[in-house]
């Protein structure tokens, strides 16, 4: 099954494709929406896209793909986040990795490098190739990264400010493929009216019928200021019907607006 997400190969989404795909069917790209998108328009069966890490929270431009593109969500893969810090030699006067990578890391490069610069690439693996090409560049990145690589050393392991770091991805298949089995449901919904207590209103129709909301994020909908979007998370699937009447009741508050359905899926954890 032909699968896109983002690269070069060596990133965490890399990695956490490989629960949906083998490195035959992985293409790359380094855009989150344009994984999306090639979903959407059919130009990739499968995507795979970083949405929520336990330390820098949510992946924004993935939620935001959600909500300009109609795709169905049917997986959730959650990898733990192992840093290592990768360079030619011990003296190096930049380290480059995602923004994230660097901010989950901030306080071990804060304490140990504090003169360094910090340079934020597309993608961990990118910046694994700067190292890899640039004695002065260091790389934050999965330690697995320099095996069998004469070019590169593992100066430490384990470096990101927390043991608990882990990364949660969703694999996004075309709309059609919705499905309303499974442990976890998500969703959009999009009011296109601000009053007060609203999101309170929104939000009730869960509490009342016992579902846990495990993520509320609200993301601006680009259309006025102050006018938001909602993405929702349960722990409860579509084809119960208390989840079918919650969602209901939040149409219909909505009515001016709308409410995407991205479907129900089952979760599971990977270890790389």
């Amino acid at each position: 099954m032909q699968t896109l997400t983002l690269g070069p190969a060596g990133t965490y989404s890399h990695r956490a494709a490989g629960a949906v795909a083998d490195d035959a069917e992985t293409d790359f790209t380094e855009s989150v929406t344009a994984i999306v998108e090639a979903v959407a328009d059919g130009t990739a069966e499968r995507g795979v896209v970083p949405v929520e890490n336990s330390i820098e929270g949510s992946v924004t431009e993935s939620l935001d793909a959600f909500t300009e593109h109609e795709v169905a969500v049917v997986r959730e893969v959650i990898t733990p986040i192992r840093h290592a810090l990768l360079a030619q030699g011990e003296h190096f006067e930049t380290v480059a990795s995602h923004a994230q990578a660097l901010a989950q890391c901030r306080s071990y490069l804060e304490d140990n490098y504090p003169d360094a610069e910090l340079e934020a690439v597309a993608s961990t693996a990118r910046g694994v190739e700067h190292a890899r090409g640039d004695a002065s560049v260091a790389a934050v990145g999965h330690p697995a990264n320099a095996d069998d690589d004469p070019a590169l050393t593992t100066l430490a392991e384990d470096i990101q400010d927390r043991t608990s770091n882990a990364t949660r991805f969703l694999v996004v298949a075309p709309e059609r493929e919705r499905s309303e089995a499974g442990s976890k449901t998500s969703l959009i919904a999009y009011p296109s009216e601000d009053r007060p207590g609203l999101l309170l209103e929104l939000l009730e129709p869960f509490a009342d019928r016992d579902i846990n909301l495990t993520r509320v994020e609200s993301r601006p909908s680009g259309e006025r200021l102050g006018d938001y979007v909602f993405h929702i998370d349960v722990a409860a699937g579509l084809y119960e019907q208390r989840t079918q009447d919650a969602i209901a009741a939040v149409e219909a508050l909505a009515d001016e607006g709308w409410v995407r359905r991205l479907g129900s899926y089952d979760s599971e954890t990977v270890l790389y």
